[in-house]
């Protein structure tokens, strides 16, 4: 849709349709009456003083005919309830009180004179304020003027005849204003109602895409921190131990396994770059190949790095669904790679794995911890490792914790719920499928 065929509904601002690409109002002249509204407003009123005026003038079949003083003030209120019609938009009801008062207090003669401008101005009161606005100001003005027609006619019998045509053709006229006010109303109603909440849903597509994008580069960085924190911190423990052997073999031996750990994470990164640019790729989705994460790569990297990692599991992990499993090497993968980082005098870095049928526990403790700056928690250099810990154990529905225990050590623990197995089809069931 191009740019010159978009405009604003007719009533809502110009202007506002916040990348809606609304459809412009079909028509010339309701284009015209959507983009000028105040030049409409006072065509509204030229056409009902030049419709309304003659009436005034043109003598009536009322027996007590006008003076021309009457004549002048009928010709003076329509002028005046005409003028009124360009406030008709943002005044409705004041409009309409001013519209309808000549019909109450003009001699009875002139009264036909001040049918119609009432009329514009109940539609107005439909349209810009309410069916429920316009039924009262109809009511009301048809009461006045059944009252004001039973006065004249007691005061004058002869004219009944004359009265009782000119209430009814007031209170039609009253009355198609305000039908075809309310109809008009409704409709412009409705289509706001629609514009604004399809303006809702494109505010609310717009939070949705930015969450998204934002939860989604918290995943993308949770996998980059685990393969990169992880391999580097063994390259650097690596790197170090060569610097500081004077033995010519190990260095070598050590070097091959800085390469080793090097090309490893470079797989991993290239795995989890694959999975990124896989076109078929679902929303929640491991960023990184399930088995790219291993229990027992983790803690031989760590060993290699001269750190006392051990590892006790207590179950069957196989049994364990690919994505709890990746979690859970994740995990302890992180929890090493912390122990390594915060704590380089631990005598014992301990990782327990116990596998349930309803749930995978670890528990992960290392007594190297010196002080608060090494716990790596709020009161230390708080990173992003344990949050992104809680994160993973969350998305598997699981729960975790990490903090100092017995003083000098330090424990992450956590629960991986495992999904209940789907019961399997009976024999009975499989015959009857046949």
């Amino acid at each position: 849709m191009s740019q010159s065929d978009r405009t604003a509904v007719v009533g809502a601002p110009q202007g506002a349709d916040d990348g809606l690409l609304l459809p412009r109002p079909p028509g010339v002249f309701r284009r015209f009456w959507a983009r000028h509204p105040r030049t409409a407003d006072g065509i509204v009123a030229a056409i009902a003083f030049l419709l309304s005026a003659p009436s005034a003038a043109i003598r009536s079949e009322y027996p007590v005919p006008p003076t021309g003083g009457q004549t002048a003030l009928a010709i003076a209120l329509v002028l005046i309830g005409c003028a009124a019609l360009l406030l008709r938009r943002s005044r409705p009801v004041l409009v309409f009180i001013v519209a309808a008062l000549p019909l109450v207090i003009l001699p009875p003669s002139l009264v036909p004179a001040a049918h119609l401008v009432p009329a514009f101005a109940i539609y107005a009161m439909a349209v810009y304020r309410s069916v429920r606005a316009c039924w009262i100001g109809f009511g009301t003005a048809s009461g006045l003027m059944v009252l004001y027609t039973v006065a004249a006619g007691l005061a004058a019998p002869a004219t009944w005849g004359f009265l009782i045509t000119s209430l009814v053709s007031g209170v039609i006229a009253l009355l198609i204003g305000a039908l075809i006010g309310i109809n008009v109303g409704n409709r412009r109603r409705y289509l706001e109602a629609l514009i604004d909440r399809s303006r809702q849903l494109l505010v609310e597509r717009d939070q949705q895409a930015r969450l998204g994008a934002a939860a989604e580069r918290t995943r993308i960085a949770r996998e980059m921190h685990d393969i990169v924190s992880h391999n580097l911190t063994v390259v650097v423990a690596l790197a170090e131990g060569a610097a500081a052997t004077p033995d010519p073999a190990r260095s070598r031996a050590v070097a091959e396994q800085i390469a080793d750990t090097a090309r490893g994470a470079l797989g991993e990164m290239r795995a989890m770059l694959g999975v990124l640019r896989d076109p078929d790729l679902a929303p929640d989705a491991p960023l990184a190949p399930v088995e790219s994460a291993s229990l027992a790569d983790a803690v031989e990297a760590a060993q290699r790095a001269g750190f006392p990692a051990v590892l006790h599991v207590e179950g069957r992990l196989d049994d364990v669904p690919a994505e709890v499993r990746f979690a859970v090497a994740r995990i302890v993968q992180e929890s090493l790679t912390n122990a390594m980082r915060h704590a380089p005098l631990a005598t014992t870095i301990d990782a327990r794995i116990t596998v349930r049928s309803d749930a995978v526990g670890l528990d992960i403790v290392n007594d190297g911890v010196r002080s608060g700056a090494d716990l790596g928690d709020p009161g230390g250099r708080a990173g992003f490792g344990l949050p992104g810990l809680r994160e993973r154990a969350a998305h598997v529905g699981g729960t975790l914790e990490a903090g100092p225990v017995d003083g000098r050590k330090w424990a992450v623990r956590a629960t991986l719920a495992v999904p209940a197995p789907q019961p399997a089809a009976t024999a009975d069931t499989e015959d009857h499928g046949r």
